[in-house]
């Protein structure tokens, strides 16, 4: 019987000899769980969220499959037979609860981004070839060293046959090796692999036939390539269709995606942030359906099952991952199939605690469900031992967070707000131009704390008096932070506003606006922006390197590539010192000269938070009633950790 809302996202999918249960995927995405190589056991407890939220197919991250392809000190490897018993747990997880598992099978080549000791060991591609990104330059591969790694695809295959895998997916995408002997601008041999489009395949049929005389009748063979790399010298949408119409007949399936690691600008599309429409992709893998006869799978920014199942309708695939939306909600597919779809917490695209973490040499979280990455620690939600009367004190994604974990508990909780909204500085950002997306953390927030039965009461401050009055057992107290106003030098009557009046709306003189940023994060590169689009002249000065330099490196690269396009003039390197009525006065943080900029309107500061933690102080040095502060209230940081805290104080109490 056919699914009533998403009749196309909920029905069976053949794949090869396999069957999924659904048509979402979690696609291949390095969780930096790795323990010395292989699946441990925060890997599978992660993975067992996603299987037990309703999945029809796990991607496992990539696996290297020779000792040079660790690209990174925290890889899977499978490489040798030792492997096998971890891997073997992991599909054993994750069949558990009816989903299917099949591995990425991976070599970098050139796009080496660390080491395990700090040395640069030798990058390995089909011609001498730089990197751009990480600034690589590697050996061209002899003939006799092609032809041993196709060998280690096939052996890494068997081992992952004799784990009791699915499949296996070849990752020819975003220019790693595969993608490296298809692009002639990567590939100038003049040998059997290079020299003409089919001796640039041969590598990867070759590679395919190993596969598949490894694993056999039983396992599902596809693989996973860039349809344009949207990079300088990348492979293009036509060679990478070219190449796909040779392979048909040989593939089960085609995971479908965009960009490159090679360059900054292709590498955003690997993990797009909110500024790219959800699914932008999909009219890429509608044009692969159009010259291979084997279900396509997309990915691409789609968050939502009503978009997956768009997507499915319109026949531009076969199969949606949604994997940030899983990494934000594991239980998605079971509340889609059970019409929950209020409940669904939706991925905002923010990059700050999935990629952003991997960049980092983290284990991958989310902003807004921080139980993913700790799901031995927070996954099951454990009932309190004794109700108890909680008052939580501020609105933001910190106290929501904390009075939805404390009421699922059983507490009885009560949170008040000053604001006649809640959301806090969320209510800001999403104001960035860009980042309207951003909101949705507050929407779903609350809808957690409204369906755990939070009372919630607005417009209303909190003192000891009213403390007193309410007598709860425990407060939690979340009231944020303020914008900071450094001493300054100031002469005459300059103009003087914060990035939270330009987030507010606040009109601004005509003329040029100097925006000073200490932080270097969203605050002042978005109010740079917002004020450029206005058709402000803007200087951006930045105490670090580059603007936007606390960000994630793909939601960086799209806010300068704005700013840069309104005409935004950045100076790095600088703090500001003073300002008169036309002028801002900085100092260059490593010479410590003056840097001086004229003909100046406003100056906008982006100088930080100062805490709000009177209440805080107030009720700890008077020992009336136990007390947690959590979030900006504590020391000012980001939206992730404010989330956090929420969860971890809600999950003592």
């Amino acid at each position: 019987m056919a699914h009533t809302r998403f009749p196309h996202l909920f029905s069976p999918l053949d794949i090869g000899p396999v069957r999924a249960k659904n048509r979402i995927v979690s696609s291949g995405h390095d969780t930096v769980m790795a323990v010395d190589g292989v699946p441990g056991e925060q890997l599978l407890a992660y993975q067992l969220a996603r299987a037990r939220g309703g999945v029809g197919l796990i991607v496992v991250q990539v696996a290297g499959v020779h000792p040079s392809a660790r690209y990174t000190s925290h890889v899977l490897m499978a490489d040798d037979d030792s492997c096998i018993p971890a891997f073997r747990r992991l599909a054993d997880t994750v069949h558990s609860h009816g989903a299917l598992v099949f591995q990425q099978l991976f070599h970098d080549g050139r796009e080496l981004m660390e080491s395990e000791d700090g040395t640069l060991p030798v990058a390995l591609a089909p011609s001498a070839v730089p990197n751009e990104r990480f600034h690589v330059m590697p050996r061209a591969m002899p003939v006799r060293q092609v032809q041993e790694m196709v060998q280690c695809y096939g052996d890494a295959a068997a081992r992952m046959r004799a784990a009791g895998y699915d499949g296996v997916e070849i990752v020819a995408s975003h220019g790693y090796l595969p993608a490296q002997f298809l692009n002639p601008r990567t590939n100038v041999r003049s040998d059997a692999y290079g020299g003409d489009a089919s001796g640039r395949l041969r590598f990867l049929q070759e590679t395919i036939a190993a596969v598949r005389a490894a694993v056999g009748d039983g396992l599902a063979v596809g693989i996973r390539i860039s349809v344009g790399e949207e990079s300088s010298g990348g492979l293009t949408t036509d060679e990478a269709l070219d190449a796909l119409a040779r392979l048909d007949g040989t593939l089960d399936y085609v995971s479908v995606v965009a960009g490159s690691s090679a360059t900054l600008a292709g590498s955003d599309h690997i993990v797009p942030p909110m500024t790219r429409a959800p699914g932008y992709t999909a009219p890429l893998s509608a044009r692969v359906k159009q010259v291979v006869s084997c279900p396509v799978m997309v990915a691409g920014r789609i968050n939502q099952p009503q978009d997956a199942e768009l997507v499915l309708a319109r026949g531009d695939a076969d199969a949606c991952a949604m994997t940030r939306a899983l990494i934000c909600d594991p239980e998605l597919p079971v509340k889609a199939d059970a019409g929950r779809l209020e409940e669904i917490r939706a991925c905002i695209g923010c990059n700050q605690a999935c990629i952003g973490h991997f960049h980092a040499g983290y284990p991958i979280s989310c902003i807004q469900h921080p139980e993913t990455g700790r799901e031995r620690q927070y996954g099951v939600r454990r009932p309190a031992t004794t109700a108890r009367d909680v008052l939580v004190v501020g609105g933001g994604p910190a106290g929501l967070k904390a009075a939805a974990v404390a009421a699922e508990r059983g507490h009885r909780v009560t949170l008040m707000e000053a604001a006649r909204r809640l959301g806090g500085q969320v209510r800001l950002a999403q104001e960035v131009p860009g980042r309207a997306e951003f909101g949705g953390a507050i929407t779903n927030l609350q809808g957690e704390a409204e369906r755990a039965g939070v009372k919630v009461v607005l417009d209303a401050m909190v003192d000891r008096s009213v403390v007193e009055d309410l007598a709860p057992d425990v407060v939690v107290v979340a009231t944020g932070a303020v914008p900071r106003v450094p001493e300054l030098e100031v002469m005459d009557e300059p103009v003087v506003r914060t990035a939270w009046d330009v987030f507010s709306g606040c009109a601004l003189p005509a003329g040029r606006v100097v925006v000073a940023d200490w932080r270097c994060d969203w605050n002042g590169l978005g109010a740079a922006i917002a004020l450029a689009q206005q058709g402000h002249k803007v200087t951006l000065g930045v105490t670090g390197y580059h603007a936007g330099q606390r960000l994630q490196q793909y939601v960086r690269d799209d806010m300068i590539t704005e700013a840069v396009r309104r005409g935004v003039t950045i100076v790095p390197l600088v703090r500001v010192m003073g300002v008169d009525a036309d002028a801002v006065y900085f100092q260059h943080v490593l010479t410590g000269e003056p840097v001086v900029i004229d003909n100046v309107a406003v100056l906008v500061l982006a100088q930080g938070h100062l805490p709000v933690d009177g209440l805080l102080r107030e009720l700890e040095d008077g020992g009336l009633v136990e007390v947690h502060g959590i979030g900006d209230c504590l020391a000012p940081r980001t939206v992730e950790e404010a989330v956090l805290e929420g969860l971890q104080v809600a999950s003592r109490l």
